[in-house]
């Protein structure tokens, strides 16, 4: 799945775990963005786009995060790698 088809379903899970239908995010989007994005929903976040995606993510991968756009690159890499 390419980069640009990514983000709108990561909008989904966003909403999802937010419990905001209005949210959205771009590749930009950090958790300083995000009204209520601390460290247990950071954690809820990343279980939810495993099993949303059929992915999981190595420490070291959800360390180096720092924005959705890090996010989206990741997840690309991972589902071209299938």
């Amino acid at each position: 799945m390419s980069e640009a088809a990514l983000l709108p379903r990561l909008n989904e899970v966003f909403r999802s775990v937010f419990d905001d239908p209005g949210l959205t995010v771009s590749l930009a989007t950090t958790a300083k963005d995000v009204p209520g994005w601390d460290s247990i929903v950071h954690i809820t976040l990343v279980i939810e786009i495993e099993r949303q995606f059929n992915v999981k993510f190595q420490m070291a991968e959800i360390e180096k995060l720092r924005n959705v756009g890090d996010l989206v690159a990741i997840l690309a890499a991972k589902q071209a790698r299938g």
